[in-house]
């Protein structure tokens, strides 16, 4: 039950309706007796800069959950950054200190990779592909080089974009192979969709799934179905697979020790998880 003493956590992106993170955070907060409510909150991009400072302004905000489209902006409306969050270029993660300072953190990438990794994909000395440099895609691709891949492709409508990621990774990981321009996942070890596609009926495909080896771990970010179409494809070609909600689950118990309420394991979680597609 909400009420005056309740701690708010925002959830913030748009639109809201594939939000699952209230559907895991609530019943664990529920069962352990926090008294902390994460909320959906739907904020188009050209609003967001202004109601993100007021927000913030509110007394019983202890932070926010950022999903797209803004993980990026938000890298500019805080006062400090984490490493992680300084080479993803974006951050999905706000804590407000006792203070009223801003500090912004990044678990995406940390989530994915240590789900795959659960799952028996080795990642040192691979080949990776990731479509989608924005906020999610900077932080997989983050975290690939930092568990140790050999060559990472990135690939993105706005090339801008992946030259942009591929610097920021050049500048910290300089003995990583980086390519750009080709969404080709020939050859490479694990293909990653960090893009919207597969959100809405009738979307195309990410990548070309008969380029795909059968051999390849292949992971998704969209939560809008458990196994959206992308994946499918890739599961009838003989594929390993990571749905979306497998990266939630592993990131949100660092989301927990940010925030300040302990910790859980993913397994934990699981089970009294309220998910619904």
């Amino acid at each position: 039950m909400i009420n005056g003493k309740t701690t708010l956590i925002a959830h913030l992106g748009f639109p809201t309706e594939s939000f699952k993170a209230p559907m895991i955070y609530n019943p664990w907060f529920e069962r352990q007796g926090i008294d902390a409510v994460v909320m959906p909150m739907g904020v188009k991009p050209d609003d967001y800069p202004v109601f993100f400072r007021s927000l913030f302004r509110l007394s019983n905000i202890r932070g926010a959950l950022v999903t797209m489209p803004h993980k990026v902006t938000t890298v500019e409306l805080v006062d400090e950054l984490t490493p992680t969050a300084r080479i993803a270029g974006a951050c999905n993660a706000v804590l407000r200190r006792d203070d009223g300072t801003l500090v912004g953190d990044q678990f995406d990438g940390a989530g994915f990779v240590r789900g795959i990794q659960r799952k028996g994909c080795r990642l040192e000395g691979a080949r990776a592909i990731v479509s989608g440099s924005g906020g999610v895609g900077s932080a997989i691709a983050a975290s690939l080089a930092a568990a140790g891949v050999a060559e990472l492709a990135l690939f993105d409508t706005r090339e801008a974009s992946s030259l942009a990621l591929r610097d920021r990774l050049l500048a910290h990981y300089p003995a990583l192979r980086v390519t750009t321009g080709s969404a080709d996942p020939a050859g490479c070890d694990v293909v990653v969709n960090a893009t919207p596609l597969g959100m809405n009926p009738g979307d195309a495909l990410p990548f070309d799934v008969a380029r795909i080896d059968p051999g390849a771990m292949v992971g998704e970010v969209v939560m809008k179905s458990e196994y959206t179409p992308f994946l499918e494809a890739a599961m009838a070609r003989g594929c390993k697979v990571q749905v979306g909600t497998d990266m939630l689950f592993e990131m949100i118990p660092a989301y927990l020790e940010f925030f300040g309420y302990g910790t859980a394991t993913p397994d934990a979680l699981r089970a009294v998880a309220r998910l619904k597609y």
